[in-house]
């Protein structure tokens, strides 16, 4: 349950952490499955930043029960204020000593959608993610920023030379436990740490969006593109589930 002055905080500084989302033993299953899951799906990025892994729900039953959980998916509702559907989900694992920070960056700007009124994530930690393993920093209030072109996370400076006022703010990092999650609004500038660790840094992300956005041409996204969209409708439950029942 979410009180009213959490539901404030959350649209006012555009993120919030709620310790315990899930048990630590839940947290424990769903990261041996994660790990698995690096071998079996195919829609694996590897990078020098992470190793993204998309659409676990549609692979792996285990993952699925976290991405498509209720619980979760009402309090993304009751934060954002408006019917939600699944954008997607994506495992981040960031290998130990990985040596590569994730930038500065917004959500929203990758995202082929219009008309949303609201998008968030929900970052869950399936392992402890202390600052040296990677842990998310926040610019709170960085959300009313939202007519900024897709920026580059590997360029620390990139959002800083396109938003030069928020090198200046306030900065909030928020280590976490296994089974702890932050929900961030799409817009809200965040980074992340690089991996320092011997152990990998797990987190399970569920992106929902606003179930009445539509679908715009642009920009390219790899979820998107095969399926022959029209923009200007809303985007298929069959892919993208809506929660708003």
């Amino acid at each position: 349950m979410l009180d009213d002055a959490q539901v404030s905080a959350y649209r006012r500084d555009g993120f919030i952490h709620l310790p315990q989302v899930i048990s630590r033993a839940d947290a424990a299953r769903y990261a041996k499955a994660a790990l698995a899951a690096q071998e079996t799906v195919r829609d694996n990025r590897e990078g020098d930043i992470f190793v993204q892994l998309l659409q676990l729900w549609q692979h792996d039953e285990t993952l699925r029960e976290l991405t498509l959980h209720p619980g979760l998916a009402a309090l993304a509702t009751r934060l954002a204020g408006v019917p939600l559907r699944l954008w997607h989900d994506q495992l981040l694992i960031k290998k130990p000593h990985n040596g590569a920070a994730t930038e500065f960056h917004q959500d929203q700007p990758y995202w082929p959608h219009a008309g949303s009124r609201h998008a968030l994530s929900a970052w869950i930690a399936l392992v402890d993610v202390p600052v040296e393993r990677g842990c998310m920093t926040f610019v709170p209030g960085s959300q009313d920023l939202q007519d900024l072109r897709a920026q580059d996370l590997t360029d620390g400076q990139d959002l800083f030379r396109i938003a030069p006022e928020l090198r200046w703010r306030q900065r909030v990092t928020v280590p976490l436990k296994a089974g702890d999650c932050t929900f961030h609004n799409s817009y809200l500038a965040h980074c992340a740490t690089p991996n320092f660790t011997d152990d990998p840094r797990i987190a399970h992300v569920v992106i929902y969006m606003d179930a009445e956005a539509v679908f715009a041409a642009e920009p390219a996204h790899v979820l998107t593109d095969p399926l022959g969209l029209t923009p200007g409708l809303p985007l298929p439950d069959e892919h993208f589930p809506s929660f708003a029942r």
